[in-house]
């Protein structure tokens, strides 16, 4: 995986003749000739590796080689892994909504929270109920209300057309059980 570091040059690839030799406990040994510093890695059964390039002289550690590359290929899997996209997920309510299908869509909403993700609730308009936003109003603040332990609302309820929307982030506890 050519992607997980810069390549660094190790062993013949290594072109200076002289380099700034750390060993395989990290303990300096000096400014070495490169031939004499590869027979001491191939002593140790370790790879010669460029570490620091632009310095003068060049330094080089010896080290397992493809134990390195393994180490930083699973630091970038890791990386990758707690650097988890937060998806948004959309709820879509309509003025005369049931009660019972309310709290249906609000524990939809509840368990898109607790799984760490965005929520864009949507009212929809139809209509006359267009010159009622008051009623839209009121169902996103009762949403935000019932779910406060769980949200936090990143925009307000604000008007896009012929719908309403707003949107709720989960808060820091908001994946904990209790």
């Amino acid at each position: 995986m050519k992607f997980i570091a810069k390549e660094l040059k190790i062993n013949e690839q290594i072109r200076a003749r002289q380099v700034r030799l750390i060993d395989g406990d990290g303990q300096q040994q000096g400014i070495v000739d490169v031939k004499e510093a590869l027979q001491q890695a191939k002593d140790a059964d370790l790879d010669l590796v460029l570490v620091g390039e632009t310095a003068q002289p060049p330094v080089a550690k010896m080290m397992d080689y493809g134990k390195y590359r393994y180490e930083l290929q699973q630091q970038a899997k890791e990386a990758r892994k707690r650097s988890r996209q937060q998806e948004m997920k959309a709820i879509k309510f309509r003025v005369k909504i049931d009660n019972h299908d309310y709290e249906t869509k609000v524990n939809h909403v509840r368990r898109f929270l607790k799984g760490g993700h965005k929520v864009k609730i949507t009212i929809m308009f139809r209509g006359r109920e267009r010159t009622h936003p008051e009623l839209g109003q009121e169902i996103l603040n009762r949403v935000a209300q019932d779910v406060a332990e769980l949200a936090v609302v990143e925009s307000a309820p604000s008007i896009a057309g012929m719908d309403m929307n707003m949107v709720l982030g989960p808060s820091k506890d908001a994946g904990k059980v209790r």
